[in-house]
């Protein structure tokens, strides 16, 4: 039976974002240029980029800008990446050092052309900032690895403060949003981290609005909280271009702060719930307490 997806038409006030390029936005795009990066606050159109921009606060992404998936959610390039560069693991530290971030936040586009995926590129960006800036706390946002274990050690091992790998969706709507993902996959894979280093902070995000129901999405967080997820981003998907899938409703702020409550019942250690949120959306602040006081110590 296909799926009958029914559009929703106006952007609600809460969402409209205020553009601001203040000294310190102007500040950062520069940087970027100069030290040839990318962010996924730029490629994926993020809408808080001004904000965060201008709090001093980016998402660097390694590895190129060009995706091997094609999801019909994200506005990042697909199609056959070039090679990538083996400098650029230097320059991102170089970059957060130079910013005097307190926590930096590391993503890439997915590497399926790459035998580990690009887990020996994430390694060597988290132990470059770790050389140039022992004070900066990191945090990695991965693809699935498709799953290898090899891959997923070599991040674990690297010790980042938190790894996060997102969900994005409920089980039902992968075929249709993430048809290259698998959501077992994606929850084992964090699963794994924990096992392998249990002080790791893991993280998670879904986004809202693509057509689940209300029931299959407390489903979700029930299933990561059994796959040992310690932290959860909820946020409203907004579509890219027209080219991607339609926004199917939009979420009242009443609605993010009961999803928010829901979830927190389950355990979670910290829950960003809200219509802007984004996975490193003030990721400095969804850091849960246990870990900011060993960061402390």
């Amino acid at each position: 039976m296909t799926e009958t997806i029914q559009p929703a038409r106006r952007l609600p006030d809460w969402l409209r974002v205020r553009v601001h390029e203040g000294e310190s936005y102007k500040q950062l795009k520069q940087l970027v240029k100069d030290k040839r990066l990318h962010t996924v606050c730029e490629e994926a159109r993020c809408p808080n980029i001004f904000d965060c921009w201008n709090r001093r606060s980016a998402t660097f992404m390694i590895l190129g800008d060009t995706c091997t998936r094609a999801c019909r959610f994200c506005a990042v390039t697909s199609g056959r990446p070039a090679e990538f560069d083996l400098g650029e693991p230097v320059r991102v530290a170089e970059s957060i050092a130079q910013l005097g971030l307190r926590h930096a936040v590391i993503t890439s586009v997915d590497r399926d052309d790459l035998r580990d995926g690009g887990a020996d590129t994430f390694a060597r960006t988290i132990r470059a900032v770790r050389r140039l800036s022992p004070q900066t706390s990191i945090e990695v946002l991965t693809p699935d690895f498709q799953g290898a274990p090899d891959a997923i050690r070599l991040v674990a091992q690297a010790r980042p403060d938190i790894f996060n790998h997102n969900t994005e969706t409920v089980p039902r709507l992968y075929g249709r949003i993430r048809p290259k993902a698998a959501y077992m996959r994606s929850l084992q894979l964090l699963q794994t981290v924990k096992r392998l280093q249990p002080d790791l902070v893991t993280k998670s995000g879904v986004m809202v609005g693509l057509g689940e129901e209300r029931e299959e999405l407390l489903q979700v967080f029930r299933d990561m909280r059994t796959h040992d997820i310690d932290v959860l981003t909820v946020g409203q998907y907004l579509r890219p271009t027209p080219k991607h899938a339609a926004v199917v409703r939009y979420y009242e702020p009443s609605e993010f702060l009961e999803l928010k409550e829901e979830a927190l019942a389950l355990g979670f250690e910290h829950v960003e719930s809200g219509a802007l949120v984004r996975s490193s959306y003030h990721a400095d602040e969804q850091i849960p307490a246990r870990r900011k006081s060993l960061l402390a110590g």
